[in-house]
């Protein structure tokens, strides 16, 4: 039986430099990676995979909320006259619940291994629909780890405004790079929250 694997990290984890490099091996191999793309993700050019250290790939189709991620990879099997070796997704944390459903009939009718790349939370540290399926339903979780600015791991995906505050309402999605986003350690994202209980234990255990 095929697998699902879902890697997950903060911005700037280098995901989708993790995805074109994979899909690279397995052309190198002689295989025929099936590469997708978010409809959404409009910071460049849509029909592209592009990674922060600059690498770019095309990818074979885009999905919006409305498309049928199995019914697509099925036709798309009709018109290569290679068999599609594995499916890789990028950005995953904007697929439905039942998108998520689709690609697991991908990995489980077609038997061809599905690789998911994505956010595990939003900026208010909730998880996506599209993570948490996939955190229920993949057969492989792994996290592709990356630093915060106090040197510790980041695992939180912090929204800023304009003059450096941390936003925690709003609209869930909204597309942006770093001048919007910052990976942060859970400790740094909560400090603001925390800031007195840490002065008044500082205050009696230092």
């Amino acid at each position: 039986m095929a697998k699902i694997f879902y890697k997950y990290g903060t911005m700037g984890s280098k995901k989708t430099a993790d995805a074109i490099m994979v899909a690279f091996d397995y052309e190198q191999k002689g295989m025929s990676p099936l590469c997708i793309g978010m409809k959404i993700d409009n910071r460049e050019d849509v029909g592209y995979w592009w990674s922060r250290i600059g690498l770019k790939r095309k990818v074979d189709f885009v999905v919006d909320a409305d498309t049928d991620i199995y019914e697509t990879v099925l036709a798309q099997l009709k018109l290569r006259e290679k068999w599609v070796d594995v499916v890789i997704i990028d950005e995953c944390q904007f697929l439905t619940r039942e998108q998520v459903y689709q690609l697991a009939c991908v990995a489980d009718v077609m038997n061809i291994p599905v690789i998911c790349y994505g956010l595990r939370t939003d900026f208010r540290g909730y998880l996506f629909e599209g993570s948490a399926t996939l955190f229920a339903l993949a057969d492989s979780v792994e996290e592709i780890k990356s630093m915060a600015s106090d040197g510790t791991k980041a695992t939180m995906n912090a929204r800023f405004d304009g003059v450096g505050n941390i936003i925690r309402d709003g609209e869930q999605i909204l597309i942006g790079g770093n001048e919007i986003y910052k990976p942060l350690s859970r400790k740094q994202f909560f400090s603001e929250f925390t800031k007195e209980l840490q002065e008044e234990f500082d205050k009696l255990y230092k």
